[in-house]
């Protein structure tokens, strides 16, 4: 795998020569050593592209994925379907490593990001959904690849810094940092793989031209006398009967018209008012208002596809049903069910838990995409 590294290579005479020189600074931040970084700081540097629902970002020769909260390189690797060891070695951590939310780390392979790949993408996918309903983010899930420029690619050497970096590749460490989920210290690690931030893609329209002094301004040609004048219209009246005249008759739509076809019936899986409303991208489900420890009942006959908790403690719960169709709960206690077991229609599966307000999230999913959940409920 090859790591872009520009500028200039010191021999070691010199790269000694130049440290013991009397308040030089490797940083190379001191104005007074001679460098500067203000050109860097000038770079405008694009943001970071927006993961997919996997924490995935994919470019064409190579991957990689945005940690959350609380995560691990064990339980990124597990969620991805990845050896643990082999990322923890390519990014020169250890597999119990705790993660900063935001901190990038690079796939050693490609993978295919987006697909549905059983329970982890399905778990994955809900707790990004739910995540989403806790907080109101409002921005939709991002497309997993990404069509725009490429960033080049940077591992860590002994002693470089992320200042050092950033000059190196003419952008700002603020840019570098935000591309890699630094810390506040901007830390970095030997071995560790950065992205280098793309220059942002500024639309500027091209200036007028500009006439010489004395040149004077260019003068338009006037309308030639050879041109014959434009026919006048038509009276609005003779205009709308040669309308008339032109259209085709309309077709018979009633006998022409198919019935489309209703989407499976699912049962409601609770009694009460509808508190939160369904918006995709915003929210993926709907919040039906209920009392903590009211029994949870299944929609629709199916199986236990996932049962897990996201990062706030909320308990998930997923069923997979014939047509590529899933259900999810959240806000549940007490789960009466596990992972791989056969529920009917209305079976018991859980209880409500207790909140202000208490309510239980519900959404329909068609494989990856939310849908409208009163489209199925009865």
């Amino acid at each position: 795998m090859q790591f872009t590294r520009p500028g200039l290579v010191l021999s070691g005479v010199a790269a000694l020569g130049l440290s013991a020189c009397a308040g030089f600074d490797m940083d190379l931040r001191n104005s007074a050593n001679g460098f500067s970084t203000s050109e860097a700081a000038r770079q405008a540097s694009a943001d970071r592209p927006r993961p997919d629902a996997q924490g995935i970002i994919t470019y064409p020769d190579y991957q990689v994925v945005v940690a959350r909260g609380g995560d691990t390189v064990q339980s990124v690797a597990q969620r991805l379907g990845q050896d643990a060891t082999e990322l923890a070695r390519y990014n020169a951590l250890t597999p119990d490593t705790t993660l900063r939310a935001g901190e990038v780390l690079a796939l050693p392979r490609k993978i295919d990001a987006g697909v549905a790949s059983g329970p982890i993408s399905v778990t994955t996918l809900a707790e990004t959904a739910i995540n989403r309903a806790e907080t109101g983010a409002g921005t939709a899930a991002p497309a997993a690849r990404v069509d725009g420029p490429q960033p080049t690619r940077h591992r860590v050497e002994r002693g470089e810094t992320a200042f050092q970096i950033a000059r190196l590749y003419n952008v700002s460490p603020r840019a570098l940092a935000d591309w890699n989920g630094l810390n506040p210290e901007m830390e970095v690690r030997e071995g560790q793989v950065l992205m280098i931030p793309v220059a942002a893609q500024l639309d500027r329209p091209m200036p007028e031209p500009v006439s010489v002094p004395g040149e004077g301004s260019p003068t338009p040609p006037p309308p030639s006398a050879s041109t014959p004048m434009p026919e006048p219209e038509p009276p609005a009246a003779v205009a709308e009967q040669r309308a008339q005249e032109a259209r085709p008759p309309s077709p018979e739509l009633a006998e022409q018209r198919t019935e489309a076809p209703a989407p499976t019936a699912f049962a409601m899986p609770v009694d009460g008012r509808i508190i939160r409303a369904y918006s995709p991208g915003r929210n993926d489900g709907i919040g039906i208002a209920a009392s903590a420890g009211t029994a949870v009942r299944a929609a629709q006959s199916g199986t236990v596809a996932a049962v897990t908790r996201t990062t706030t403690g909320v308990n998930i719960l997923v069923l997979s049903h014939a047509n590529n169709l899933l259900t999810v709960y959240a806000n549940i206690d007490n789960l009466s069910v596990e992972r791989g077991a056969r529920v009917s229609r209305g079976q018991s599966i859980a209880q409500v838990a207790a909140g202000d307000p208490s309510f239980l999230h519900f959404e329909v999913r068609n494989g990856q995409e939310s849908v409208d959940p009163m489209r199925y409920l009865n």
